[in-house]
């Protein structure tokens, strides 16, 4: 990873400098934790930096440290209160991680909160990689980050991943549908990617046609139309791993 002046490395906030660098941030002492966790295995990781107020100088770790200002780590941070410690952390690291059996597609999901969940329950059950189809938001945003926590590092990524590629690399994909067959059925349970669609628009009819994709619903007793997005696949991916 390429050294940053400190000027370019505030930029990160923004996503088009994410992608002109090829790194974001990670701020806070339990992301950098798990960072280090998990640049044990995953090499590309360990060209991770950290930038540190005096609070951390002696913190102990194999990343390079850089030390800041107070005023510099406000800069560097997302938050009001910044812990004082924050890791740049290459992108592709999370990219070429190997790939997992099964997979977790979303389309055009918007929310940093429920993306940043979604990576949080696929990191504790493992064996999912994660595909973002094209309009999507950034994996790397800071809230993305912070929702995970931590669990981004675990999970392989792809960005900007088209219907055509699911439908390459997945025989048999699942979706949810309110007139669908029930979670709890076997063919379900033979599925190998889940696919969910955007928080307000869904899944475009077409495109689960386009995708052969096999339709299932959750049985509800309430009385509203439907379930948050991070829910829902938290339900399906525990239902998916329980058989």
């Amino acid at each position: 990873m390429q050294r940053m002046k400190i000027d370019d490395v505030k930029k990160l906030h923004q996503k088009k400098y994410r992608e002109e660098f090829g790194c974001f941030l990670a701020e806070g002492e339990h992301l950098v934790l798990e960072l280090e966790k998990a640049a044990a295995k995953n090499t590309a990781l360990q060209a991770s930096e950290l930038y540190v107020t005096d609070h951390y100088a002696d913190w102990d770790s194999k990343f390079h440290l850089h030390p800041v200002s107070e005023r510099v780590m406000q800069q560097l941070s997302d938050t009001r209160s910044p812990q004082g410690i924050v890791a740049r952390v290459p992108s592709a690291a999370l990219q070429s991680l190997p790939a997992q059996p099964r997979a977790v597609y979303l389309y055009e999901v918007q929310d940093p909160g429920n993306l940043g969940t979604i990576l949080r329950t696929l990191g504790w059950f493992g064996g999912f990689d994660c595909l973002l189809s094209p309009g999507c938001v950034d994996p790397f945003n800071s809230k993305v980050v912070r929702a995970s926590m931590g669990a981004i590092f675990y999970v392989p990524l792809l960005l900007d991943a088209g219907i055509e590629q699911v439908h390459a690399r997945y025989k048999q994909p699942a979706c949810l549908s309110l007139g669908g067959k029930s979670l709890e059925s076997a063919a379900f349970h033979n599925a190998d990617c889940l696919v969910f669609g955007n928080e307000a628009r869904g899944l475009p009819e077409q495109l689960v046609r386009d995708m052969g994709a096999g339709t299932y619903s959750i049985p509800g007793c309430g009385q509203i139309e439907s379930l948050n997005l991070a829910a829902t696949v938290n339900m399906c991916v525990y239902e998916l791993m329980r058989a």
